[in-house]
């Protein structure tokens, strides 16, 4: 593609085009984008239309597409084709900082991320004056300019907080710093100057706490992984400025918003951040200045309001006392119990309560709501961080900390009790104050792991949990029934199976509470108890027995639940419903004519569109079940699962929707496999387009595509030998591909063995010998320890199959006395490596038939093998 003006013309009416809403003028748009990518010059032309073009939607149209295209394609990926030209590589890297630093906010933001993308895979071998070329930038005292560079420089950096530790990453942190450190430090010191010069004009100081907070993030990042001498020789400078920003008040910096936070809290609660950083890691350098962060941050506690625009603030200043506490060398500082009752007092307690704000996402923004609670999402709140703080106090103080919150709890109960409907949410924090008491350790999956043995869980479940599920109205104080379901989840391995027997039929009726928030959770912990391990053999603690009774009734609320408002797609509910298949087994069986056309009827609505990929993964994932349970029982239902799943599928695959091509080719494998005689027409009809290359192209159709071509050679071997002619070259064009790919070359594999060990000896004959010549090639090319494991199985099922002097002539006839090298050089010292009970048996199998059946390997040549 030429760098010309009809090309940008061009370019400009299609990316016009694929901000239609319309699918019909939007997806072929898209289409056509995505032929052109690999072009040398495409993302050049992006870039010069980003520069030139008039219309700004344009310009943020080309900034997004080039940072996805970058984001697809910069990497490198062994066996496969570079799918970037040097050369564009070359000038992309050339032009990129200077455009992003001169663009507006908006694309230099694209660009910058784009910039980190690269940054990743060439930084700094590839790419080694980027740095120099962004500190140099700091001296031009443009701070649109500055900004841009500290973004990139964050965006860049921030990977080194989640990294294992490596030499390489040790250097590259080292040559950071050493480019970095001074300038960030110099630019910290001169931009808190210019906030003192400028403090009365609020432009001035928006855009210099906007650098402020960068540079705390970035000082965040490079601290992280250890403490560099540099940052400690500074750490005077740094402390007293954190210190000072953290005890600031600039009315000007006030926003009126209650929701948004502004510029001033945004950058407290990242010192916060940055305190705790340095008070759990570096607490002997830190101590010093310890004490007067805690005042500071303490001080900031007590005087922050409730407001939402507080919350990050808030919960990173009570992540920091959090910190503090549970490190022995800071336990003088709380112990006090005048100390510890003012921290419970103003801090723990008003931040546990539910706020009109929480009421409000619980009821209108469920998905945030449930995203931040259940899953922990990023998004810290003050409850989380709270009931971290308990957890931290409770490490060294849990005798005194459970005796002030059992106060405070009987005490809101006592609240609750006398005017439920006024004082709910008084019954609300005494359960979460319960919740946090009792966990001192928990994972996602197994829920509370360790708990406070001051507390008795059980007592508390029947007294205070029950009787709120229990209640006849099921949408009645729709939060105490979410905190009542959580409770079940969190304390399910601490609460006795019994009264999880007693809980499980109400946990199935509030699956139809108007709630999202509640029939969600209610689906969540009906999965999570069918998951628990206990009894014998490690069997599930609630069994098949156990759910019979209720097993329509589970079936039932939970499919009626994907039709309730807001929850079409939710996948708390169809996880549930996959576990539940998982559970009961054969006792699904009569509810399955029922079951599927929801099944397909969902799929269909879900593929015109799909969103939600954990969804789309569990629903899959029940079909599959649903087949696999009834014909596992009954081999002929097959017939009735294709002619439900059929339409849905042929749909799919011709509109090409990329996201469901793996999960269809593997339910077709699945059913294929159920077929016992010769397989239905309508398959083969299919075969010839399963070989076409496009398809072989995107990574995540190879495995199940193998699956399928292999239940196709397992069940239609006669078929396929009928017609040989047409159909092995195309198998063996697909193993070629896949073996000349480290990647994917044992999937070739599985289609080489499937081919050896399903079609008769005639129909492989003329290509045995080829065959032999690709693997040898690839063995001198690029052996892998991966390649050999797999080319051993191959060489000892060939062996099985076709015999022990088959195998000797065949190797011996590419050339002569070529068997004995291989069996010196890979069999004998390569065979251990092999792994897997199918495949050790084949070896074993092999060389047996190698040793007792081969009769060269007595001659003068071979017998030294022995």
């Amino acid at each position: 593609m030429e760098l010309s003006d009809a090309n940008l013309q061009a370019l400009t009416e299609y990316l016009r085009k694929t901000l239609d809403p319309d699918p019909a003028v939007r997806r072929p748009a898209e289409k056509y984008l995505e032929s052109v990518e690999a072009n040398p010059n495409y993302p050049l032309l992006l870039l010069t239309l980003l520069e030139r073009a008039q219309d700004n939607v344009i310009k943020v149209c080309a900034s997004v597409t080039f940072k996805n295209y970058i984001k697809r394609n910069w990497r490198v990926i062994e066996d496969e084709p570079n799918k970037i030209c040097e050369a564009d590589r070359l000038a992309i890297k050339a032009n990129i900082v200077n455009l992003m630093l001169s663009s507006p906010e908006q694309i230099q933001k694209q660009l910058s991320d784009a910039i980190s993308i690269i940054g990743r895979e060439d930084f700094p071998q590839k790419w080694p004056d980027l740095l120099t070329e962004m500190v140099n930038r700091f001296q031009s005292g443009d701070f649109h300019v500055i900004n841009g560079v500290l973004h990139t420089a964050h965006s860049l950096f921030k990977r080194y907080r989640h990294e294992f530790k490596s030499s390489e990453l040790w250097t590259e942190i080292k040559l950071v710093l050493d480019t970095f450190a001074l300038p960030l430090t110099n630019l910290f010191q001169a931009t808190i100057a210019l906030c003192n010069t400028h403090a009365n004009d609020v432009g001035a100081l928006k855009v210099l706490f906007s650098s402020l907070i960068l540079i705390a993030k970035l000082f965040y990042s490079l601290n992280f992984q250890d403490l560099p001498e540099f940052f400690e020789d500074n750490m005077e400078t740094w402390m007293t400025n954190f210190h000072s920003l953290l005890t600031l008040d600039n009315k000007r910096l006030q926003t009126e918003d209650e929701e948004e936070a502004g510029l001033l809290e945004l950058l407290k609660s990242q010192i916060c951040d940055n305190a705790a950083l340095y008070a759990q890691k570096y607490d002997e350098e830190f101590q010093a200045y310890l004490p007067r962060f805690v005042t500071a941050i303490w001080n900031l506690l007590v005087t922050t309001g409730q407001e939402v625009k507080y919350d990050l603030l808030v919960s990173n200043a009570i992540q920091f006392l959090a910190s503090v506490c549970e490190r022995p060398h800071y336990k003088n500082l709380f112990e006090d119990p005048n100390t510890l009752t003012s921290i419970c007092e103003k801090v723990i307690v008003p931040n546990m309560e539910f706020r009109a704000a929480d009421e409000e996402a619980f009821e209108d923004n469920s998905e945030e709501y449930i995203r931040r609670d259940l899953e922990g999402s990023d998004i810290d709140t003050r409850r989380r961080a709270a009931c971290d703080l308990v957890r931290g106090l409770c490490k060294f103080f849990e005798g005194p900390v459970t005796n002030i919150f059992s106060c405070y709890v009987n005490s809101m109960l006592q609240e609750y009790a006398k005017n439920p409907t006024v004082n709910w949410k008084h019954k609300d924090a005494a359960i979460y104050l319960v919740t946090s008491l009792a966990s001192k350790a928990q994972t996602q999956k197994h829920g509370i792991t360790q708990a406070n043995e001051l507390v008795n869980l059980t007592e508390f479940f029947i007294n205070h949990i029950l009787p709120d599920l229990k209640s006849a109205n099921i949408n009645e104080y729709p939060v105490l029934k979410a905190d009542g379901i959580k409770y079940i989840m969190f304390f399910r391995n601490q609460v006795p199976k019994e009264q999880l027997l007693v809980a499980i039929p109400l946990l199935i009726s509030h699956l139809q509470a108007e709630s999202v928030v509640v029939h969600t959770y209610a689906a969540h912990a009906l999965e999570r108890l069918f998951t628990m391990r206990g009894g014998a053999a490690n069997a599930t603690l609630i069994s098949a027995a156990d759910m019979l009774p209720y097993a329509e009734q589970l079936l039932s609320n939970l499919f009626k639940a994907l039709s309730l408002p807001g929850s079409s797609e939710n996948e708390y509910i169809m996880k549930a419903i996959m576990r539940s298949f998982s559970l009961l087994q054969e006792a699904i069986i009569p509810y399955i004519p029922s079951v599927i056309p929801q099944l397909t009827q969902k799929l269909l609505a879900v593929s015109k569109n799909p969103s939600k990929p954990h969804f789309n993964h569990y629903l899959f994932e029940s079909i599959c079940l649903s087949v696999r349970i009834t014909c596992r029982s009954n081999p002929a239902a097959v017939t009735s699962f294709e002619e439900a799943l059929f339409m849905v599928f042929t749909e799919i695959l011709q509109s090409d929707v990329q996201e469901f091509m793996p999960y269809v080719f593997q339910v077709m494998s699945l059913l294929l496999e159920m077929h016992k005689d010769d397989i239905p027409t309508s398959y083969m009809a299919l075969f010839p387009h399963l070989l076409q290359p496009v398809l072989w192209e995107r990574t995540g159709n190879i495995p199940p595509l193998v699956r399928l071509l292999q239940a196709y050679l397992e069940r239609g071997a006669r078929l396929i030998a009928a017609n040989a002619s047409d159909k092995i070259p195309g198998l063996l064009g697909v193993f070629q591909k896949l073996i000349a790919s480290k990647a994917n070359d044992h999937q070739g594999f599985y289609l080489l063995n499937s081919i050896i060990e399903h079609l008769p000896s005639e129909c492989v004959d003329q290509y045995k010998r080829q065959i032999f010549i690709v693997l040898f090639q690839r063995l001198q090319n690029s052996k892998t320890t991966k390649f050999v494991k797999s080319f051993l199985v191959f060489l000892n099922l060939y062996c099985v199959k076709y015999g022990a002097v088959g195998l000797q002539e065949m190797v011996d006839s590419i050339q002569p006395k070529m068997f004995g090298m291989v069996v010196e050089k890979i069999i004998i010292p390569e065979i251990q490596k092999v792994s897997g009970p199918i495949e050790k048996k084949i070896c074993a199998v092999g060389i047996t038939k190698l040793l007792t059946e081969c009769p060269p390997m007595m001659d003068a040549e071979y017998n030294k093998l022995w």
